[in-house]
């Protein structure tokens, strides 16, 4: 086993290889607590939810570290607004995340370490930093001079010189240098303060993961994940502080996902352009958003439309149908010769092996779903072939796929309820808003069916508009005619 993640900081992929043998130990930057999450969040913490998911699967530990900054601007501004202090805000929207992502489905991380529960660890290693030389304060203020660590702009592949360049730099006198970024900022009237040996004030945003991944993971750990949004300058700062006060790297793989655009522009708070994950989810069960999300590789951006999520629809629902064909297969029968072809049961046995390699392969789970379908076409070919009393090796065959199918769907958290049940309801849903039962639905398709087999068009296309009539439109595939109601 190999698993090879895409390291930012190389630019290639590496083998996953941790520092302690078997345990894995991941640092992901969570979310700013001032607003209701959107589906760029969702996809965050889908990504490193399946990614955790898959790493335990394969036999690794997994300590798994997300924090919450709970003091910012952006919190202190949103407080103001509403006329609230900015701890009371910062906790409400935590609260309103935990909503969210239970509605997703997704894992607890094992630790969640808020900001202002750490300003002590955040000072010390201000501290540290200043005892080195890399910090120093300025009327209040701490800041970090980049120009003493050799390796600032390392991961975003950025020179400081072009840096400078290009970047809007907040102009101050307090900064020997105008691309050094603040540690730690004087207190300002009405804001939230903490004493410090520089004056009362409270952390920049950059320190605070510093401090908490290396209180509970260490000064070198395997993984630090996040938005390619947070490269430049958050991750950049993040490397600089800490190897800065340790001398030894940081971490070793860094994990990036694309962002969620709408109509390629990326979907923001600031750009107005964003649906909240609970907006979504009034239409949309929370696992068809994760097949819409797993759908494309992480690292790639991932294009947010109506279209694409009837789409993950549609696709959920074959694999919940086949997996309530399956498992309404008899347990036992005859024994006697397989009536699977050797390609099919080749095709059938190999699923897991396949899905790992997809996995393996930084975690291409819009490989991995490709996979699950092609075994979805070969389960559902052999069923419309099916014997009324299958052999035993086959019916053997054909459940034990069904298992490892529902095991590693598991893993993306695809399939976690009943197939028999949700096929059911999502066939009530379906037909709550025509006025065609199953059944009528049933013969009209083996009436168009038997029509093309004749040739006869006329009947077919007759058929067919009847059914477009009720809202109804039909899909042809080798896997057989499918149905679906217009939306």
């Amino acid at each position: 086993m190999s698993i090879r993640i895409y390291n930012t900081l190389s630019r290639r992929k590496e083998p996953l290889l941790p520092l302690e043998e078997g345990h894995v130990k991941l640092y992901v930057c969570g979310i700013t607590s001032y607003d209701y999450c959107h589906i760029g969040h969702a996809r965050s913490a889908l990504v490193f939810d399946m990614a955790v998911r898959y790493l335990r699967h394969r036999g690794f530990k997994v300590t798994f570290v997300r924090n919450f900054t709970d003091i910012d601007d952006k919190i202190i501004n949103r407080a103001k607004e509403q006329g609230v202090d900015a701890a009371s805000l910062a906790l409400r929207f935590i609260n309103e995340f935990y909503i969210d992502m239970d509605a997703l489905g997704t894992l607890r991380p094992d630790i969640e370490p808020k900001a202002t529960e750490h300003i002590g660890e955040m000072i010390a290693l201000i501290e540290e930093l200043i005892a080195r030389g890399m910090a120093y304060p300025s009327d209040g203020d701490v800041y970090y001079r980049v120009e003493r660590f050799a390796g600032y702009g390392q991961l975003s592949g950025r020179s400081l010189a072009d840096m400078q360049a290009g970047a809007r730099v907040e102009v101050s006198d307090k900064k020997e240098h105008p691309m050094d970024f603040v540690l730690w900022k004087g207190a300002k009237p009405g804001e939230p303060r903490w004493s410090s040996p520089w004056g009362e004030g409270r952390p920049g945003w950059h320190i605070e993961c510093s401090a908490m991944s290396r209180k509970y993971l260490g000064e070198t750990f395997d993984i630090h994940g996040g938005g390619k949004d947070l490269v430049f300058p958050h991750h950049e700062n993040e490397i600089a502080q800490s190897c800065g006060a340790s001398g030894k790297p940081f971490a070793n793989l860094w994990m990036h996902h694309g962002f969620v655009t709408i109509k390629d522009e990326k979907m923001s708070k600031s750009l107005g352009n964003f649906l909240t994950i609970r907006d979504v989810l009034k239409q949309y069960d929370p696992e068809v958003l994760r097949l819409f999300i797993f759908s494309t590789q992480y690292r790639n951006p991932l294009d947010f439309s109506e279209v694409a999520l009837q789409d993950a629809r549609s696709g959920l629902r074959r694999m919940y149908e086949c997996l309530a064909q399956l498992g309404t297969l008899p347990v036992d029968g005859p024994a006697g010769a397989s009536g699977i072809s050797d390609k099919d049961r080749t095709g059938l046995e190999s699923l897991a092996n396949r899905f790992h390699e997809a996995m393996d392969n930084d975690f291409n789970t819009a490989q991995a779903i490709s996979q699950l379908f092609d075994t979805v076409k070969i389960v559902n070919k052999i069923l419309r072939s099916l014997p009324e009393q299958p052999v035993v090796s086959d019916l053997q065959l054909l459940r034990s796929t069904g298992a490892s199918f529902h095991a590693l769907a598991g893993v993306l958290g695809l399939l976690r309820q009943d197939p028999v049940a949700m096929v059911a309801c999502q066939k009530q849903e379906v037909l709550a808003g025509i006025d065609l039962s199953e059944e009528a639905i049933s013969q009209l398709i083996v009436k168009r069916n038997q029509a093309r087999v004749a040739k006869d068009w006329a009947a077919s296309d007759e058929v067919r508009d009847v059914l477009l009539g009720h809202g109804i439109v039909l899909k042809d595939s080798p896997e057989g005619t499918t149905w679906e109601v217009r939306k």
